[in-house]
């Protein structure tokens, strides 16, 4: 116990962003063997199956960021395409799922945090989420870091919202209040045949990028102000994404939390708090309607 004080004792003194930039630099830079060598040590480390990758060798990769946002070979993940099934976004972990409850989401045992935080501070955003379900994947080191849309979407808004960078790993989780609104994080709002539907891709400790493949880079750099971008939901400009498809990854790894309205799905009984996700399984099953 007294160690895991001091890991988080440690994260409240550390200088997170500069720590997280410094080691982004590393993972963005090409250097050859020493690239090569870290890569190494990092699939012997975390028991990577590099044999799921498109490219399995740790020489094919010039950069460290290149390695731990690798492809998998076509076949790899196959997505369920039942008409009313969502499937999971990503490769990971669920740390809390269920429902939203007087706008509050389920952190940890004993902790809670606003949606309204969450989705950078507007009621107006969060009120098509109350009384809906929420889910909450960590991604660790080992797993696969692309992130995939769970059902067909428009994109409506994306909102980038400064923070701090917390670990977001179970221990952190359990024992930093309020982490995932008050962790950097970069929030995409997309309208579905569900409804409007929110993806969260949350910033931590030595997370050197995350990424929208509309967008490119949304952070780094960062900046003090929650930034807000609206897109066109009709017409040639407007941005489609199918189910399965990318939408976004993380440099280094971290957390996605999904809000969906009320009403409209039901999770699958067997995800449960540290139920292991593979991208493009079945995760949730869309509600019967009234024609």
């Amino acid at each position: 116990m007294n160690l895991d004080k001091f890991k988080i004792g440690l994260q409240y003194a550390l200088p997170k962003h500069s720590l997280s930039r410094l080691v982004g630099a590393f993972a963005g830079a090409k250097a050859g063997p020493v690239t090569t060598g870290v890569i190494k040590a990092f699939i012997k480390a975390y028991g990577i199956n590099m044999e799921e990758a498109k490219y399995s060798q740790a020489s094919h990769y010039q950069t460290f960021n290149e390695f731990f946002t690798r492809q998998l070979k076509d076949g790899v993940r196959p997505i369920d395409m039942t008409q009313n099934h969502i499937v999971h976004p990503v490769d990971g972990t669920v740390s809390q799922l269920g429902d939203i409850v007087d706008e509050q989401l389920i952190q940890a045992k004993g902790h809670e945090f606003s949606l309204v935080e969450l989705l950078g501070g507007s009621e107006e955003r969060a009120q098509d989420f109350q009384a809906g379900k929420f889910a909450t994947i960590y991604l660790a080191p080992k797993d696969y870091h692309r992130i995939h849309m769970p059902l067909d979407g428009t994109l409506r808004e994306m909102v980038y919202i400064p923070g701090d960078l917390f670990s977001v790993n179970p221990l952190t989780a359990e024992n930093v209040p309020n982490l995932f609104a008050r962790n950097e994080r970069v929030v995409a709002i997309f309208d579905s045949e569900i409804g409007p539907f929110a993806m969260v891709l949350v910033g931590a400790t030595i997370v050197a990028s995350i990424e929208t493949v509309w967008a490119g880079t949304v952070t780094p750099p960062t900046g003090p102000q929650i930034c807000d971008w609206s897109y066109p939901t009709e017409g040639d400009k407007a941005i489609h994404l199918k189910k399965g498809e990318e939408m976004g990854r993380f440099k280094l790894g971290s957390t996605v939390i999904l809000c969906f309205p009320s009403e409209t799905l039901a999770f699958l009984p067997e995800n449960q708090s540290g139920t292991v996700t593979r991208m493009g399984e079945h995760f949730a099953t869309l509600s019967e309607t009234d024609d």
